[in-house]
């Protein structure tokens, strides 16, 4: 399962957008309020109403079930008071948004499209007009900017049991991360993953003990509960653990919102490595960031290392009509990057700084 492209109109900050994806690293870039999280959750949430439908029913998909499915998982993860909240806010008139996803049907040049749309005053409740001829698998991955490691245990069943203020992405993958290890079979494709992710994190990740709580193992030093570990390493260690469950082996999609977040330079580096590293195993990446160290580092490995991982940037700046995205195949062909131009500023004022000007 990927993604090919997006059109979307009238959603939230949004007046009318059509993005197209590469196979491999998407990357979102663009100030606060840009819409950048926005652009993440909404093709995971249809991606993942789809994929969750399709493992439990044995018929084909109708436009009935799967317009449920998609309005309660668009609300559940970006959780408006109702689902017409999620239209553009402009003026007191009604509007509609419309979405239209395109996934590759497996012949060349042929694609499936999942299409809806919903009004300004509806509650719960979507239109679906298109609809795929087959289910979505494997179901997609999203890692929310703070690691999940460490509340792991009891968290699903906490949010399925009550009000919570945490959106489903959190329950979704820590019902991955509680998954069993992949078979023997298919140990050579996670290992690859796996080394050097367990070397930036300095030991092996563990799920054990009462509680079924993760730990890190360290060679000589026994093993740590995991709230004692360092964040960063804990990010790493969700990369570890859903590689080893086989949640990034299977050609899907994996959505990271700000994967830089309380990260130090070297641990960035590691993720950036990862993110290219899933990106070679069939995975397709879409991250959104405000670290320019991550955004060079990925653009590095990519001239370097990871020359055969096809990437696409994403700049997002807001309008009198909503915002605009700019999109192409290198960072130099997206303009404008309010990112890059407010590191590059206070580059100048710390060098004028320095040298008393």
């Amino acid at each position: 399962m990927r993604l090919q492209s997006l059109r979307i109109a009238n959603f939230t900050v949004f007046e009318d957008v059509d993005l197209s994806f590469s196979p491999g690293l998407n990357v979102f870039v663009g100030e606060n309020g840009t819409g950048k999280t926005h652009l993440l959750k909404l093709p995971y949430s249809v991606l993942r109403a789809c994929a969750s439908e399709g493992s439990t029913v044995r018929q084909p998909p109708t436009k009935d079930r799967l317009q449920r499915r998609i309005a309660d998982k668009l609300v559940g993860v970006l959780r408006p008071d109702a689902l017409g909240g999620l239209v553009r806010r402009v003026g007191r008139g009604r509007r509609r948004c419309e979405v239209e996803l395109k996934v590759p049907r497996g012949c060349r040049g042929a694609a499936d499209s999942i299409g809806f749309n919903f009004a300004s005053q509806s509650k719960s409740q979507v239109v679906v007009v298109q609809c795929p001829e087959k289910w979505l698998k494997p179901l997609p991955v999203y890692l929310p900017t703070r690691e999940l490691l460490s509340i792991y245990p009891g968290f699903a069943a906490f949010h399925d049991n009550y009000r919570t203020a945490f959106d489903e992405t959190w329950r979704d993958t820590c019902l991955l991360l509680g998954s069993l290890a992949v078979k023997r079979s298919r140990g050579e494709r996670a290992e690859n993953l796996l080394a050097p992710l367990e070397e930036a994190m300095g030991g092996r990740l563990l799920f054990d003990g009462p509680g079924d709580r993760f730990y890190l193992e360290v060679h000589g030093s026994g093993r740590t509960e995991m709230p004692l570990v360092a964040e960063g390493v804990r990010k790493l260690g969700m990369l570890a653990r859903l590689t080893a469950v086989g949640a990034l082996l299977d050609k899907g999609c994996l959505f990271w919102d700000q994967p830089e977040t309380n990260l130090n330079p070297k641990l960035i580096r590691s993720i950036a490595k990862a993110l290219l590293d899933v990106c070679r195993e069939g995975v397709q990446v879409f991250v959104a960031t405000h670290s320019l160290f991550l955004l060079r580092e990925l653009v590095v490995l990519g001239w370097t290392t990871h020359e055969d991982v096809r990437q696409r940037y994403f700049a997002l700046e807001g309008s009198d009509n909503g915002v605009v995205v700019d999109q192409g195949t290198e960072v130099a062909d997206v303009a404008p990057l309010a990112l890059l131009d407010a590191d590059l500023e206070q580059s100048d004022r710390y060098l004028a700084a320095g040298n008393g000007l």
